[in-house]
């Protein structure tokens, strides 16, 4: 799963639009969270996760604070959750998260996706089922083993802990992110996280042939080129 999730997480970054939108994707979560959650990170842990992630890549300390300054003042939009799930290209299993203030317009563009690389939207639980959701961290080490014991001890439940290439991942229940990481950190205090997020993580990967690839590299364009799309998870490993 190691290997595979840094592949899946590397094609995902190919198709990574520019700057402004990871930007408004973080602007808008962290205006979501801080509004339904308070505005304090140290009382609200999701809202420190995303803030931590957003700086983490880079995003500018005013857009992370325009986003507070709007969930404080109780202005912006009305935001709701929406996920769509199906097939995308080479029978890969994807769900599709979004923020909407406008579920019809953000249903025809994700279905538009999908249609226009034949692939098959689903209904609700389709490939949910595929998938956990977890806590995941990457970083650089050999010794998975003494890994896990060190989490152990520190009382984390830790689902699996992987080593290849060079790199630790390390998998836990998402309710224990801030648990594992905290742990994590006091272990190895020069420690630089490579990987930091809560995520579905497939149960079965699926390899991406080179006939479907062209197919699947737009699929997830178009779906980076929603403004509504927040986060896209697929069980897809492309080839090297």
């Amino acid at each position: 799963m190691g290997r595979a999730y840094q592949n899946r997480k590397e094609s995902m970054a190919k198709t990574a639009g520019a700057k402004t939108k990871v930007y408004s994707k973080y602007s808008k979560e962290i205006y979501v969270c801080a509004k339904n959650g308070g505005i304090d990170p140290d009382g609200n842990l999701a809202l420190r996760r995303l803030i931590d992630g957003a700086k983490k890549d880079q995003v500018p300390s005013h857009v992370i604070d325009r986003a507070l300054d709007k969930a404080k003042s109780g202005a912006g939009e009305d935001y709701e959750r929406a996920t769509y799930e199906g097939f995308g290209p080479g029978g890969c299993s994807v769900i599709v998260d979004c923020l909407t203030d406008n579920n019809k317009r953000t249903w025809t563009e994700v279905r538009n996706c999908f249609v226009k690389t034949d692939a098959k939207i689903g209904s609700t639980g389709t490939v949910a089922h595929m998938f956990e959701h977890q806590a995941v961290f990457v970083f650089s080490g050999e010794d998975d083993e003494a890994v896990l014991e060190d989490l152990m001890m520190a009382d984390v439940d830790v689902t699996d802990v992987e080593a290849e290439d060079g790199k630790i991942t390390v998998f836990c229940p998402h309710t224990e992110f801030n648990k594992a990481k905290t742990a994590i950190h006091e272990c190895y205090p020069d420690l630089e996280l490579d990987v930091e997020e809560i995520t579905f993580v497939p149960q079965t990967d699926t390899d991406i042939s080179e006939e479907h690839l062209p197919k699947f590299e737009k699929f997830m364009a178009m779906l980076d080129d929603c403004d509504d799309v927040q986060n896209v998870y697929h069980n897809a490993v492309v080839p090297d």
